[in-house]
């Protein structure tokens, strides 16, 4: 089955938790704290493998979880970190966020991997808490949360060329005849369902992968019939060949088949209708070929033309020497620009605090990733982390930002699911 579109959670694992403890030895009688790190959590990451076709090793996976760093223990003995989960995908995969829809990767090369989701550092034992001041610290930490996001996998297959056009023009056929490609070829429209590629070897040792493209029909742009799951995949070919039906087979219009195809990929993307194009105009071997085909000449001068006939393999041994002559002066560029990738936004906060104070019924609510990750590593069950904790929040100007929002002491003070009392 073919499978290239999917959304899957996925969660790093969270680091391993400090230990507390101290050293206990019958002639050491200031053994020190001596509790060691947790071990960081695993990471999640993709990683591309040639020999996948498809993401449907992907399509039952809805939640991927990392597995957690070992506790730090005492001895100074740190926690081991846990093994990263690497996932396989076919070249050609993009990876998505989907809260921002900015692009993490674009995976085309074999090996190409990227960490999606990194695992939470180890929480601290008390020994690193050791300072002149305090040289017992009766405190550790618990291990920080692994990144936990909402992925979208998209897979668009890598081709030189797309052979695009409406439905049954000989797409198939001819894919079947200049490569080892097995396509379904039949004599009713939408025969293809999915994407097929072959590669194009010439006598001159030159090659080139060429993808027949599912049917288009008018709407496509818009999801009408197979819409984006052509138009996806044809973004990432170098070369547009519409494959025309010169001959009117079933009383065809070539020119109009041809504004259909060209008018729907302007409306997809700018990108993709400003792709180089090609014509091959098939079934050269009909009545009212050359007819058809003078028209269309006379109508779009400047369009590079292939006559063929698929059917009875003629002509395509030139048309497939002009597209890699063609291949040749065309650079590989990138389907997304600077902005829609993650890694080039810069994130600037001009003195704002990193978090937000609101009234839930009387009840004063604290959101704020730093703060979260702050309380889930503390430790309440020991006096000085919570001590720390509440050293960190002021630190933080959250007492000043409660007042200022209203609060009085005495009032309640909720941070994830935990309720606190607001006082000196």
């Amino acid at each position: 089955m073919f499978v290239d579109e999917l959304t899957i959670k996925v969660i790093a694992g969270k680091g391993g938790d400090g230990c507390t403890s101290f050293r206990r030895e019958k002639y050491v009688p200031m053994g020190g704290p001596d509790g060691g790190n947790g071990g960081k959590g695993a990471d999640i990451i993709f990683k591309v493998d040639e020999g996948l076709k498809t993401l449907i090793d992907l399509r039952y996976q809805k939640i991927i979880k990392g597995d957690k760093g070992v506790n730090g223990k005492g001895s100074n003995r740190n926690g081991a970190n846990a093994e990263d989960i690497i996932i396989k995908v076919p070249a050609g995969t993009t990876i998505i966020d989907m809260d921002t829809n900015l692009v993490i990767a674009d995976l085309t090369k074999n090996g190409e991997e990227v960490i999606v989701a990194h695992g939470g550092r180890g929480g601290r034992g008390n020994k690193a808490f050791a300072t002149h001041s305090d040289n017992a610290p009766k405190m550790s930490e618990y291990g920080e949360p692994g990144e936990e996001r909402y992925l979208k996998c998209e897979l668009k297959v890598l081709a030189d060329v797309g052979l695009v056009g409406l439905p049954s023009v000989g797409k198939s056929t001819l894919l079947s005849v200049i490569s080892s490609s097995k396509p379904k070829i039949a004599a009713y429209h939408f025969t293809t369902l999915n994407p097929n590629l072959g590669v194009v070897k010439l006598k001159d040792h030159r090659s080139f992968v060429i993808a027949d493209l599912p049917g288009l029909i008018e709407g496509a742009s818009e999801g009408a019939g197979l819409g984006h799951k052509f138009l996806k995949h044809a973004s990432r070919t170098r070369i547009i060949a519409h494959i025309i039906d010169m001959g009117g087979y079933e009383g065809r219009n070539p020119i109009e088949d041809y504004e259909i195809i060209r008018n729907e990929l302007e409306k997809y993307s700018k990108k993709l209708s400003n792709k180089k194009e090609i014509v091959i105009a098939n079934k050269c071997d009909l009545p009212d070929f050359e007819e058809n085909l003078k028209a269309f000449k006379k109508k779009y001068p400047k369009i590079d033309i292939y006559p063929i006939s698929a059917l009875n393999n003629i002509g395509i041994e030139e048309a497939m020497e002009k597209l890699a002559d063609t291949l040749d002066t065309i650079k590989e560029d990138s389907i997304y620009s600077d902005d829609e990738f993650e890694s080039h936004i810069i994130y600037k906060f001009k003195n704002e605090r990193p978090y937000t104070i609101t009234n839930d019924n009387g009840i004063w609510v604290i959101k704020g990733e730093e703060i979260e990750k702050l309380f889930k590593m503390t430790k309440f069950t020991e006096e000085e982390s919570i001590i720390r904790f509440g050293r960190k929040l002021k630190g933080m100007g959250v007492e000043e930002a409660l007042e200022e929002a209203g609060a009085v002491r005495g009032d309640d003070v909720q941070i994830l699911d935990y309720i606190f009392t607001f006082k000196e």
